[in-house]
Order: structure tokens, then C-alpha cells, then sequence
């Protein structure tokens, strides 16, 4: 068995960035981008407004109250043509260019109108409601860095600087093979030896909550040929996932007849709970990654393992999400040689410290306490028993 943070560390060193598309900003939510954002304007683009009000110059209202003639209006999206000249004002609106010769606003709060006079009550120093030309960003600017996932804010961020089109990495296209006889498809008729296949819907889900392509194959009976039949569907995937027939039982057979097929096996075992039948290799040229069957395992797994590489492959600059930390609420045990990842609640204390309760079943195929959590709790491998109070490391259940 080998420690989970060298198991990592090898699947990643396999996996390569994927190629550049040019999507439109429209279809861009949640892609990865492949280069640097460069505004292709200043915003805002001249001085303007940041208030209802006067467009006045400081020096006319330094001592108050001061009448000034209005020689003009500035709606937004209109100027006032010419300059404002000693005495005078034009009413302005909140995003409207500021008038040349005046350098401050006074909002309409603070002043009376009598015609074409406008009495000013409250004066205001030089810049005064003033946003200068290229406050937000200005044409030329780095504005998002290649290699971030693209959010809402991004990409309103991305229209103010004028790109209707980015460059991003293409998504992951992530071939899923679950296997065994005993597993049908939700909805199928069950045997009275069969259990409902879980493992490949999650999965499924797992990869497009990352970002992911799924393709969902046929669930592979325990038969070589069979299994290498359908396995030759994953051609042109980026990244194959097997569920199931890991192990070392006599029906388990993805590494016997996927090993006769074109697999080339990296590593199999790892030091961890739930997941120790992880393996990992290339199979045909298209990077593997092979799941144990029971669901848990299958998803622990899939977050620790097939996240980060489809992160990768989607060009993200940070590949693992850092784990937050808890307050225990329970005591737990000394651990063995395996690295823990123990299915937690989490909650706030009454002075807002984050804490954390362990199940007290941890059963590999108890997929509702899955659903019921809200992260992993880590024990490394010999950690010393643990008491109520202690702070632990939790891995956050953000994308299950």
C-alpha cells in the first residue's frame, strides 16, 4: 500500500492540461480560462458622476450658500457641451461625463432651485462624487488570470472589459465503466441477487459538478471479454473511471482483463479508508482511474482522486481544496496504518467556532450517511486517539 499524498501525486504527474477552445462569453460560466483576460477599454472611460446633482467647480462653493446660473444638463449617457465657466453649474445625473471646468459634484440634497439659479446650501472639495477615468480598470489591464474557473462576478467582469469572447481549456470528457453482474441499472428489474447500481449516476454527477464531460458506458459483466469490449468505448476520453472489480476476489477482474487489453498499471493499493482497492493507470493511452465498488469508497475516492485530475486537465492553477478545521465533539480512537476519511457533520458552536461529529458507523456502503454529511474528517495513518475538543482536518463535501 502506498501513502494517499504519494497515490495523488503519481495520478497527477500522468495527467496533462487539455487543449484551447474560443467559447462565447455567454456560454463561459464555470470554464477554466487558457490565458489572461486584458481589458480592451478603460472603465470608466472619462471622469463621471457618482451622484444625482451639480456639476460645480470647488472654488464657487467654498463658501456657501452660492448661487451659480445653470447653464446646462448632463442626463447619463449625454455630455454637456463646452466648459462650465466661474459662477456657473449644470445639473448632472449619476454616471454622466463630468463637464470640463468643473472638478467636484453637490448632490441635489443640498441645494434649492429658483429657475435657473441653483442655491448651493453644502459645498464640496475638489473631487468631491467624482469617479476618475479608469477608477474600475483601464484598457490594457490583466483582469483575469489564465488558469481561474470562471464565476458570475467573472464574467460580468469580463463583459465591462469588452471581451465577448474567451479562451478556455476544453471541459474533460470522462468515460464511466461500472461493473459486476450483481449490479443493474436504476428502474431495471432487481434479482433476488442484484443491487441497484448507484456508483456510475454519482459518478456521473461528480464529473459534471466538476466541470466534466460524462460518458456513461454499459455496465460490464464479470466476463474478460465482455468487460474489454465495452471498455474499448472510453477511445477518445480523456479519463476512464472503473467502479467496481478492483479488489483481489475471483470475480474482481478489471486489472486481469483490462491488464490483457492495453493497461498499464501505475499503482494499485493505497494506504486509506474507505478506498484501499484504488489503482491507477493508462489504459490504451487514456488515463485510468479504478474505483472500488462499494459506493462510499467510490465517491471518497472519485473527490480525492478524479477531482484533482480532471482539475488538471481543465487548467486549473490549484488542484486540491484546501481542508478546513474542525472542533471535535466526540472522542475517537487511535488510528491504524491507514489514512481515515471518516463521513462528519458539521456545525457552529455557540461562539461561532466550526465543530464536527464523526458517524459512528462508517460502513463503506452506507451511502446515506454520505448523503447526510457535510465532510471527511481525516485521521492520518497512526494518528493517537482523539478527545472531545481536539482540532481535526476536514475534507469539505462541496462538489458531492
Amino acid at each position: 500500500m502506498i501513502p494517499v499524498e504519494e497515490a495523488q501525486q503519481r495520478l497527477i504527474a500522468m495527467i496533462a492540461p487539455l487543449g484551447a477552445e474560443q467559447v462565447s462569453l455567454t456560454e463561459a460560466l464555470g470554464r477554466v480560462l487558457a490565458e489572461d483576460v486584458v481589458a480592451r477599454r478603460t472603465q470608466p472611460p472619462w471622469a463621471v458622476s457618482a451622484m444625482d446633482g451639480y456639476a460645480v467647480r470647488a472654488a464657487d462653493v467654498a463658501r456657501i450658500p452660492a448661487r451659480l446660473k445653470v447653464v446646462g444638463a448632463a442626463p447619463a449617457g449625454q455630455a454637456h457641451d463646452g466648459a462650465i465657466k466661474a459662477g456657473e453649474a449644470v445639473r448632472i445625473f449619476t454616471g454622466a461625463p463630468l463637464p470640463d471646468g468643473s472638478d467636484c459634484i453637490v448632490i441635489q440634497e443640498d441645494t434649492d432651485r429658483d429657475g435657473d439659479i441653483v442655491i448651493v446650501r453644502e459645498g464640496a472639495p475638489v473631487g468631491r462624487y467624482v469617479r476618475p477615468a479608469g477608477l474600475d480598470f483601464r484598457e490594457g489591464d490583466v483582469g483575469l488570470k489564465a488558469g481561474r474557473r470562471l464565476t458570475v462576478r467573472d464574467v460580468g467582469f469580463a463583459a465591462a472589459m469588452n471581451r465577448p469572447w474567451l479562451l478556455v481549456h476544453r471541459k474533460p470528457r470522462v468515460a464511466i465503466l461500472p461493473t459486476g453482474d450483481e449490479v443493474v441499472m436504476p428502474g431495471d428489474p432487481v434479482g433476488p441477487h442484484q443491487i441497484v447500481s448507484s456508483n456510475g449516476i454519482a459518478l456521473a454527477a461528480l464529473v459534471a459538478s466538476c466541470g466534466g464531460v460524462p460518458i456513461h458506458l454499459a455496465i460490464a459483466p464479470d466476463d474478460d471479454k465482455a468487460l474489454q469490449h465495452i471498455a474499448a468505448g472510453a477511445a477518445g476520453a480523456d479519463l476512464l473511471l472503473t467502479t467496481g472489480g478492483a479488489s483481489v476476489g475471483d470475480h474482481d477482474l478489471v486489472r486481469g482483463a483490462l491488464g490483457a487489453d492495453g493497461l498499464e498499471l501505475d499503482f494499485w493499493s493505497v494506504a486509506m479508508r474507505p478506498g484501499k482497492p484504488l489503482m491507477v493507470g493508462r489504459y490504451r493511452d487514456t488515463p485510468m482511474i479504478g474505483l472500488p465498488g462499494n459506493p462510499v469508497s467510490t465517491l471518497v475516492c472519485g473527490l480525492l482522486f478524479a477531482k484533482p485530475a480532471m482539475a488538471k486537465m481543465s487548467g486549473l492553477a490549484d488542484l486540491f481544496e484546501l481542508p478546513l478545521r474542525a472542533r471535535l465533539k466526540v472522542a475517537l480512537d487511535e488510528n491504524d496504518r491507514r489514512e481515515d476519511y471518516l463521513r462528519s457533520t458539521l456545525s457552529r458552536a455557540a461562539d461561532g467556532t466550526l465543530e464536527t461529529e464523526p458517524f459512528k458507523k462508517q460502513d463503506s456502503s452506507m451511502v446515506s450517511l454520505l448523503a447526510k454529511a457535510d465532510g471527511l474528517v481525516i485521521r492520518k495513518p497512526l494518528a493517537p486517539a482523539a478527545k472531545p475538543g481536539d482540532w481535526v482536518d476536514v475534507v469539505p463535501l462541496t462538489v458531492l
